[in-house]
């Protein structure tokens, strides 16, 4: 009989995610993480291939402090303003990151090895600022495998379009309606056409939609519980899988179609389809429910360190449990809106929410290190 080492089951139950074409990114970075050689020992025994950040991961990792002292103390010297502070310390951080992951990066041909840094939250609903602000980050950061995210709100639309236009590559965040995310995938392919009509090598620009998870049950599930009855309670934990399901199925249609084999023929990448927001917030669910039940070829799964450990642990990967369960997801969806919960209110809210959030927490990022700097003698402006 074998014994089942720690060790090979953790490898058992990643590879096993990796294997059936998920590719695991790490959704959290900090300057600890990087200097202590974490991220590089993640990468190394389970499976990370890339990562991603928000404003709400930068604001708890600096405004900690820890590990930026040295940093702040040199920008106080320079007596620069709260915006820059706060810009040359996330593309710091985001450099250093992409450089760990440089040789996933270069071995899978610029598919994984990415590292994602999200575009100023308050310019969420300004186009030609998103653009602007999308450009410098990749300037700023500096490296290949630097993924810009651009929110999926109206005015962020034709800005992803101008941005892998100019070749950038780009990582759409905030995606909640299925029909957001179809608009997602059109602006993605107006942008390669934008950049094949200036002739610009089209197998160098990648991009994934990260499509959020488990805030849709959180919605939801709060509403089927006011209306208390078996039916609504029987929904409860079912949004979110059906959501992104029909994303997947959305994923597969267009990307089969003449418009999308044009693009293919000149050698460009499929957007793929990132779950996010893949932490469970409800302890009555397993906690590696979205990981478990969202595995499907050429998607990215990117996880908080707690559901990469738990994945890990205990996770359940059986195969392919997206595109078998369709019909039960449209089902499932029907069955919400026959309860009187309007679908359409609900992926609004949350866009408005999830904007609003990242607003917050890049907010009280610049107030942490406006006090941080104003400490060390410097009046931040």
């Amino acid at each position: 009989m074998i014994e089942v080492t720690e060790a090979t089951a953790i490898a058992g139950a990643l590879d096993r995610l990796s294997n059936e074409g998920v590719s695991i990114w790490l959704d959290d970075l900090s300057r600890k993480r990087i200097v202590s050689g974490n991220l590089a020992e993640l990468v190394e025994t389970k499976n990370v291939v890339g990562v991603t950040t928000n404003p709400s991961i930068f604001q708890a990792a600096i405004g900690s402090g820890e590990g930026y002292e040295e940093q702040l103390a040199d920008l106080a010297v320079r007596g620069v303003t709260v915006d820059e502070a706060v810009r040359m310390m996330t593309t710091a951080d985001v450099r250093a990151a992409a450089d760990i992951l440089h040789s996933v990066y270069t071995t899978t041909g610029g598919r994984d090895g990415r590292v994602s840094i999200e575009v100023d939250p308050r310019l969420a609903h300004r186009t030609a600022a998103t653009i602007a602000e999308a450009k410098q980050l990749a300037w700023l950061v500096d490296r290949p495998n630097v993924m810009i995210k651009i929110p999926a709100t109206r005015a962020g639309l034709p800005a992803i379009t101008e941005v892998v236009g100019l070749g950038i590559s780009v990582n759409v965040t905030l995606i909640f309606s299925l029909e957001r995310y179809r608009e997602v995938i059109d602006a993605y392919l107006a942008g390669l056409e934008k950049a094949a009509a200036k002739g610009l090598d089209l197998s160098t620009i990648h991009s994934v939609a990260s499509f959020f998870v488990s805030r849709v049950d959180s919605e939801i599930d709060k509403r089927l519980t006011v209306l208390g009855t078996d039916a609504a309670l029987a929904l409860k934990g079912r949004a979110a899988l059906a959501n992104a399901r029909l994303a997947y199925e959305a994923y597969e249609e267009v990307f089969a179609g003449d418009r999308w084999t044009a693009l293919a023929g000149a050698g460009a990448n499929k957007q793929r389809p990132l779950w996010a927001s893949t932490g469970v917030k409800d302890p009555a669910y397993k906690d590696t429910l979205y990981v478990d039940d969202l595995v499907a070829p050429g998607t990215v799964n990117t996880m908080p360190e707690a559901t990469l450990n738990a994945t890990a642990d205990h996770g359940d990967i059986t195969g392919d449990t997206v595109t078998g369960g369709y019909a039960q997801a449209h089902a499932d969806l029907a069955a919400v809106e026959a309860l009187g919960i309007s679908y359409d209110e609900v992926v609004t809210r949350l866009e408005d929410e999830g904007v609003a959030k990242f607003a917050v927490a890049w907010q009280d990022l610049l107030d942490a290190v406006t006090k941080s700097l104003m400490s060390k003698g410097v009046d931040a402006e």
